[in-house]
């Protein structure tokens, strides 16, 4: 573990710079939000803090998977990563996810939305990243604090809310994108878009593969996506979506311990069928959804001390349910949303033995399910004051019921200036894996829970073109579900409590036509620490246009960061810094070279896997209209 001094903190701005900002995706307070009321909503109106992440910030990161990028541009955030490409499964798999210090390990408490939709493995009951790819998305919204109201269990520490593309303009457009790079590293690209008249569509492929940069840690995935919607009243818009995700990971385990064969060979699939409403005085939607998943995992062995696995563990599992929503303007300044949501979970998990004439090993076999009703005021007074209150009530057939309300009110005195306070519930059910899966399970587990108290405060100057946020919170939670003990007598157990608090401020600057800033801090300080959750983030960014050349610098720094806990916890610091530059010669053609870590920095974020140092990559961006 290396500990930065402070000089290394002060030096971080000097070479700090940024991928592009384009000035269509300058921050403003009035920006438009749908994820913290379902329909849209000014950010200004609404007591949450979200941040928003455009289509333009995703491409120019030339990150086929939006989770890296997001660690980045989200303040409070960050998420693990143990290679070059590719988070994998596991306990050596990263894309996990906290926000202000709550996610879990694996991540049970920040809920995963695509399009509203939520995104966990049935069985498991965590996120698989590496489903997720920037070519499909037109915006991300994060919800940096409870969302139970709305999005119920899972969303106890927040929401990364996924929008997906749809063609706006009537015509078409196709893109590609090719890029080869350090290990052999290859991402391959192509979407394609149409409209005409009341009809859209938008299909996209992605392939990423890489020989990693240590043995045993080669990865690739192919994702596909489509979507088709059609207009066919005024007021009446039906469209669906379809996914489906083909990944195999190696994991190398650690550097002092290394495993060889533990390979992940992943099936994930999503489809949904929307019925969406649009009216003067209300608005709202019918979703149905279904997601579904088949995994086989080689465990592995360790050379020397066990012997190759005679069997794989197999799953499948599923998650499905129905959203139906309204909101009504009945009178002036005056929106009350209405929902109920219905869910069902699960999946079967098995040993398979490599002998034919061996019995598979049935592990589980289940499902829950539940049911959930709310109502949400947003009531507008004297143009200046927007008062939000809402309830939810939600039935697990296991755990029962769950009251959850959320208050908050928010002070606009100028159309640039928005002042926040609120204070919401957020609850997680504690996972299938969790109750019934392997050694530690533990059917009597509790749900864990966390109120959130939070005031901020959101400025622009220049006419938008400078923006700053400022939030400062208090998370206190309970119930935190821990595995206690030592193998083989170990169980998972309701004994973690945690207070935390901590500010975050972040702002972008669009200095002039053809530069701008943009940067965030946050401070977390932790009762109880909680992995994966840095005390300090750092991250400063800026870009410069010249003519047909495009040059971008990004610097961050982490501080505090526990990658174990136990007897001997483990606690990292490092500074990153990368760089990209960009020709375009002709509207259509675009050639870029990027390079990370170019400081070569010794790093990990998970114990016991290094990342790379300095790594560069070239590609080229093809763009038809």
């Amino acid at each position: 573990m290396k500990k930065l001094s402070l000089i290394s903190l002060l030096c971080l701005p000097c070479a700090a710079y940024a991928q592009e900002v384009a000035q269509d995706s300058v921050h403003r307070i009035e920006d438009v939000v749908v994820t913290a009321n379902r329909t849209e909503v000014n950010r200004s109106n609404v007591p949450m803090t979200i941040s928003v992440v455009g289509r333009d910030e995703l491409e120019q990161s030339s990150e086929s998977n939006i989770l890296a990028g997001l660690s980045e541009r989200v303040p409070g955030m960050f998420v693990t990563e143990r290679g070059v490409t590719g988070f994998g499964l596991g306990a050596g798999g990263g894309g996990g996810i906290t926000i202000r210090g709550v996610g879990g390990s694996p991540t049970g408490q920040v809920l995963m939305l695509v399009d509203g939709q939520p995104q966990f493995m049935g069985i498991m009951g965590h996120h698989l990243p590496d489903s997720y790819v920037s070519s499909d998305v037109d915006r991300v919204e994060v919800i940096r604090g409870p969302a139970s109201i709305l999005y119920g269990s899972n969303a106890m520490g927040g929401v990364v809310n996924i929008i997906t593309r749809k063609q706006h303009a009537d015509g078409w457009n196709a893109n590609a994108r090719l890029m080869y790079g350090a290990y052999n590293t290859q991402k391959y690209m192509g979407n394609a878009g149409f409209k005409n008249g009341n009809f859209d569509a938008f299909v996209s492929l992605n392939h990423d593969r890489t020989d990693g940069h240590r043995d045993n840690s080669d990865f690739f995935i192919t994702n596909a996506y489509a979507r088709a919607g059609y207009r066919f009243a005024s007021h009446l818009t039906l469209w669906g979506d379809v996914m489906v995700a083909k990944n195999k990971s190696h994991d190398p385990g650690a550097v002092d311990d290394p495993i060889t064969d533990h390979i992940a060979d992943v099936i994930r699939g999503m489809a949904s069928v929307t019925l969406q409403n649009t009216y003067d005085k209300a608005d709202g939607a019918l979703k149905v959804f279904y997601n579904f998943g088949d995994h086989e995992i080689n465990d592995g062995y360790y050379q020397g001390r066990t012997q190759p696995r005679d069997f794989r563990f197999r799953s499948n599992d599923y998650n499905m349910g129905v959203s139906f929503y309204q909101a009504l303007r009945l009178f002036q300044g005056n929106t009350i949303t209405a929902g109920v949501d219905f869910m069902d979970y699960g999946g079967t998990a098995w040993n398979k033995y490599l002998d034919a004439s061996r019995a598979d090993l049935n592990i589980v076999d289940t499902s829950l399910y539940e049911i959930a009703g709310y109502v949400m005021m947003q009531q507008n007074l004297f143009e200046t004051v927007t008062l939000n209150a809402g309830v939810r009530y939600e039935h697990n057939n296991t755990f029962g019921g769950e009251w959850v309300p959320q208050a908050g009110i928010a002070y606009t005195p100028y159309r640039t200036t928005a002042i926040k306070a609120s204070v919401g519930k957020g609850f997680r059910n504690p996972s299938i894996r969790e109750l019934y899966l392997w050694a530690p399970a533990n059917p009597e587990l509790k749900s864990e829970r966390m109120l959130n108290y939070e005031i901020a405060v959101d400025q622009t100057f220049l006419e938008g073109r400078l923006s700053l946020e400022f939030a400062a919170y208090l998370a206190d939670g309970e119930n935190l579900i821990q595995t206690a003990g030592a193998y083989p007598n170990v169980k998972n157990v309701n004994v973690g409590k945690f207070l935390n608090k901590g500010v975050d401020f972040s702002f972008r600057w669009q200095a002039l036509k053809n530069f701008g800033l943009q940067g965030h801090y946050s401070y977390l300080h932790m009762d109880t620490p909680l992995l994966y959750s840095p005390e300090r983030q750092i991250f400063l960014a800026a870009s410069y246009r010249l003519s047909k050349w495009s040059f971008g610098v990004n610097g961050r720094f982490i501080d505090g960061l526990y990658s174990e806990l136990g007897n001997n916890p483990v606690v990292e610091s490092f500074a990153t810094l990368d760089a990209r530059i960009s020709f375009r010669p002709l509207q259509w053609l675009d050639f870029f070279v990027k390079g990370e870590n170019l400081t070569n920095y010794d790093y990990q974020m998970i114990t016991g896997y290094p990342m790379p140092g300095v790594t560069v990559f070239g590609g080229v961006n093809v763009s038809l209209r």
